[in-house]
């Protein structure tokens, strides 16, 4: 008896122990419906709920289920508040959020966190002198103050863009040293010649200055202020505060008010009769596929006269783009590459292009001009002419075609290039020139060949040899930087 009733107890105990857990599973799964509802009405709405009972004000309260709001609405990974102070918790950070962003789309206020963040995320890894010209977010009153300045209303992205960032301090310092840098433009440039370019985003302060001054040199105001420059030579970007659309000032300028779009016009535009559809902003756009192309490596960093800078040339080259003399193309028709890579006996050639707005005229009679950047490097284990390996070779001369759409309008041959005659040697540093040419169409394309002698010019090893320069594209792009 006292056996089957020590079992009959623990019969009745595991009984009890079995209805316990299932009271818990219960309550357990309850709590997480409950959570995956809250979730899916929104944090607005489980404010509200939170109003109903005691159970529901817990329940809307978990930190969880206010750490997936930020993160959706605001891009939130730790309670902080918009100017970067820790928090008690996330929801009192979402709080702070709506209570500070409460006038725009929340999907435009996100967007702009995400895009600043992955800017200087790449600038502080890649280019940690250029992110510590980034200026603190500007507040609702400074932005309204400037607009009152300029008589303008910026568009909603453009102000959400500068309550995150106030543009660049135009001006690094070294402060170990106690000297001024060269100007680090977050936007980057090109060189040819003595043409340098290197654009920067403006502060609000400068878009006052700089947007004043330029009404003065035209002769009258308009709803175009500028927002980025270079500071070297004279390259204006100017966003349109009424369309949204951002140009950028070409040749004639300041005689006839030349500007060409920087961005697709039918992303900047709302469809027509979407009400639902969100302002874009060409700022915002323009910003963005910068972010991308630095992202991809398609554009990287590189030392200009002593100081580096984000260089604008194409640098990701495709797979497709790689061409050696062995090969042939499937077909002549085929367009080529933004920019392109062959190699020739050991030889490589790198070569890519960008527009150059400031020099050229897009309206009457039309020129359009670009810059090219040609990269030479000797590769050691194809150095190799009729069988004999060579160790070294020097250019002597060079090889232009020059098309505008399919039609050749310049033939180049002279001697050198800029003057010079690169002597290239394995594993050393790639030889890197650009120069520039006009097209009288907007889209066209070089090729062409360098001769070079093995050894020297002055010792040759070998007959000369010809090195393809692969065809790459001339052409206005959808992007204009």
């Amino acid at each position: 008896m006292t056996k089957t009733g020590e079992e009959g107890e623990f019969h009745i105990e595991h009984s009890s122990s079995m209805e316990a857990s299932s009271v818990m599973g219960l309550e357990y799964l309850g709590g997480l419906i409950l959570e995956t509802i809250l979730l899916k009405l929104g944090p607005r709405h489980a404010a509200v709920v939170a109003c109903v009972s005691s159970r529901l004000r817990a329940a809307a309260s978990e930190d969880n289920l206010w750490r997936d709001f930020c993160a959706a609405d605001f891009d939130l990974s730790c309670p902080e508040a918009p100017q970067g102070t820790p928090c008690a918790s996330f929801k009192v950070a979402y709080e702070q959020w709506l209570t500070s962003f409460l006038m725009y789309p929340l999907p435009l206020v996100r967007r702009a966190k995400q895009l600043w963040g992955g800017i200087r995320s790449w600038m502080s890894t890649n280019f940690p002198e250029a992110n510590d010209t980034l200026r603190r977010g500007a507040t609702e009153a400074e932005i309204k103050r400037v607009e009152e300045k300029l008589g303008v209303k910026f568009p909603i992205p453009t102000r959400i863009l500068y309550r995150f960032c106030d543009g660049q301090d135009t001006v690094a310092f070294d402060n170990s040293q106690h000297r001024k840098l060269a100007p680090l433009g977050i936007i980057g440039g090109y060189e040819f010649y003595n043409h340098l370019i290197n654009v920067h985003l403006l502060p609000l302060s400068q878009i006052v200055r700089e947007s004043k001054l330029m009404e003065r040199m035209m002769g009258f105001s308009s709803k175009n202020v500028i927002v980025a420059m270079s500071n070297y030579l004279e390259k204006w970007f100017f966003l349109n505060c009424s369309s949204g659309q951002l140009y950028v000032g070409t040749k004639d300028l300041l005689s006839g008010g030349g500007m060409v779009p920087c961005v697709p016009s039918t992303l900047v535009m709302p469809v027509c009769g979407a009400a639902d559809v969100l302002p874009q902003g060409g700022l915002m756009l323009w910003l963005e596929e910068h972010c991308r192309r630095l992202y991809a490596g398609s554009i990287q960093t590189r030392m200009t006269r002593k100081s580096r800078s984000i260089c604008l040339y194409p640098e990701a080259v495709p797979q497709t783009c790689i061409v050696r003399k062995s090969q042939t193309r499937s077909s002549d028709s085929e367009a080529p590459p933004i920019c392109s890579t062959a190699v020739t006996n050991g030889v490589k050639v790198h070569a890519s292009a960008v527009f150059v707005p400031e020099l050229s005229v897009v309206d009457g009679e039309a020129e359009y001009y670009y810059s090219y950047s040609i990269r030479m490097s000797l590769l050691p284990e194809e150095c190799i002419l009729n069988g004999i390996y060579y160790s070294s070779c020097q250019l002597s001369s060079r090889h232009w075609i020059i098309k505008s759409k399919d039609n050749v309008v310049a033939q180049v041959s002279g001697e050198g290039v800029i003057g010079l005659h690169p002597h290239l040697k394995p594993n050393q540093k790639e030889f890197v020139y650009e120069s520039c040419t006009p097209l009288p169409e907007a889209s066209g394309s070089v090729e062409g060949s360098f001769t070079f002698v093995p050894g020297g010019l002055a010792y040759p090893e070998g007959p000369a040899f010809d090195v393809e320069v692969a065809p790459f594209l001339l052409e206005v792009p959808d992007y204009i930087f």
